[in-house]
């Protein structure tokens, strides 16, 4: 995975299409991306949504990393998650707080980048206090995948702010 350099890190916030929720025109009361982001870091852990070759859904609850700009995760190379994502690479995160929800729509890839892989296992023990070491060798020789979501948009919905603070960002 690469960086676009000249893609801004501060998307662009405007309502969501919610017809029949009435939510205000305009942009006062939108939320700044660092909500979205604080919650995106903080989350311990997150709900990934892809989809089968089949079309049908699949939702499952994973451990992950929000680090500059792009959603981390793990998975074995067999598991559904990463049979789904090779069919169609397009999916959803959102946090685990569904009161305060982030929520993002992406593409994921998979990292290939050694020195990056090896920050995410770093980070990765950090956040979770979990020894990752077993799965290291695997990790490092791309037998088994880390991914990043690239966002291309994200939804910020807080619950306790009603919906007049619901809003969208764009990538």
């Amino acid at each position: 995975m690469t960086t676009d350099p000249t893609r801004s890190r501060e998307p662009r916030a405007s309502r969501p299409h919610m017809p029949g929720y009435g939510l205000p025109e305009g942009t006062e009361g939108l939320m700044p991306w660092q909500w979205a982001e604080q919650r995106l870091t903080a989350s311990h852990n997150y709900w990934l949504a892809t989809t089968r070759p089949d079309g049908r859904p699949h939702l499952m609850i994973i451990w992950g990393l929000w680090l500059d700009g792009h959603f981390y995760f793990s998975t074995g190379r067999h598991s559904r998650k990463a049979r789904n994502l090779a069919q169609n690479a397009h999916c959803v995160i959102a946090t685990e707080q569904a009161e305060q929800a982030a929520v993002v729509e992406g593409v994921a890839e998979a990292i290939t980048d050694v020195a990056l892989l090896k920050t995410l296992l770093s980070s990765y023990q950090r956040k979770y206090d979990y020894d990752m070491s077993s799965m290291e060798a695997d990790i490092l020789n791309l037998q088994e995948p880390i991914y990043a979501i690239r966002p291309t948009v994200a939804f910020g919905l807080d619950e306790k702010a009603t919906l007049k603070s619901a809003t969208r960002w764009r990538f």
